[in-house]
């Protein structure tokens, strides 16, 4: 880390113990300021690749206090212009983007925070909305109705399908946020939460959920992923999940046959998965 952000690290974790204090420090502002705009530049972020880590994400605990203090120092105001209105803590307004950004967000009330990085051909379908501290990387198309919830992490020419649901999370501080990696996709309806790990290449079907409390079965190498501890779950490399369900085997509910949702790995990404994937590439 440079000089100057391990001097913005400390400026920041200062301001956000201070409590209350920091508002009427001029010191806080600055520094949440010169946060915001290093969100925005892609500089900092709120999680970052860390090989170090045991499920290779590192989440800079720091990055969320200054978000925080951004919530603590703002104050009600009304924004935006005559098409679209809002009211909301000023030290969070919409982001303006130019031709210059590289980003296409094509007309029909999409929105996206401050503080959220959106880097050169990201495409944003109407509606859809990206939240604070989220980190959208190159060549990504968020989808008509799709959710970037705040400091999710979507790596390179992720595609998220309409409707599809990203959570997102600022408290606590160090709880691990969403992770897409590089080529993911996600098909409509989809909902990852709760610091789920998506893999390099992995295929989402259409209506599959994924939290910390739903095992997915891998039926191609026989064995149950499941988060545990500070361990969240994590969908392997070029993982093919679809909806499934599993027979509940006890009391009423085996005794009126019914089942439970799960998302259960079919396949992993091939050369038939590869060819139903050009069409991304006529869309960009």
């Amino acid at each position: 880390m440079a000089e100057q952000d391990t001097s913005l690290k400390t400026r920041i974790e200062r301001f956000f113990a201070a409590g209350p204090a920091a508002v009427t420090d001029s010191g806080a502002m600055h520094a949440f300021l010169e946060l915001r705009e290093a969100l925005e530049a892609g500089k900092v972020r709120a999680a970052e690749p860390d090989a170090a880590s045991p499920f290779g994400w590192r989440v800079n605990a720091w990055v969320k206090q200054g978000i925080l203090l951004g919530f603590r120092l703002g104050v009600m105001k009304e924004m935006g212009g005559d098409e679209f209105g809002f009211v909301d803590k000023h030290t969070f307004p919409v982001r303006r983007f130019t031709v210059d950004d590289g980003v296409r967000l094509v007309p029909g009330g999409s929105s996206v925070r401050a503080g959220a990085y959106l880097a050169k051909g990201v495409i944003c379908a109407p509606p859809m909305f990206v939240n604070v501290g989220a980190y959208v990387d190159e060549g990504t198309m968020i989808d008509s109705h799709a959710l970037v919830g705040s400091c999710a992490q979507i790596g390179k020419r992720v595609h998220l399908s309409a409707a599809s649901q990203v959570g997102g999370v600022i408290e606590p501080v160090n709880a691990s946020p969403v992770v897409l990696e590089d080529d993911v996709l996600v098909g409509g309806n989809c909902g990852i939460y709760e610091g789920t790990v998506v893999r390099k290449k992995a295929v989402l079907a259409a209506g599959t959920i994924l939290t910390r409390g739903t095992p997915v079965y891998d039926v191609v190498n026989g064995e149950v992923l499941r988060a545990s501890g500070d361990k969240p779950l994590v969908i392997p490399e070029g993982a093919v999940v679809v909806p499934g369900s599993r027979a509940i085997a006890k009391g009423k509910g085996a005794q009126w046959d019914l089942s439970v949702y799960t998302p259960v790995i079919v396949k992993y990404r091939d050369e038939k998965t590869e060819l139903s994937l050009v069409l991304e590439d006529l869309l960009r």
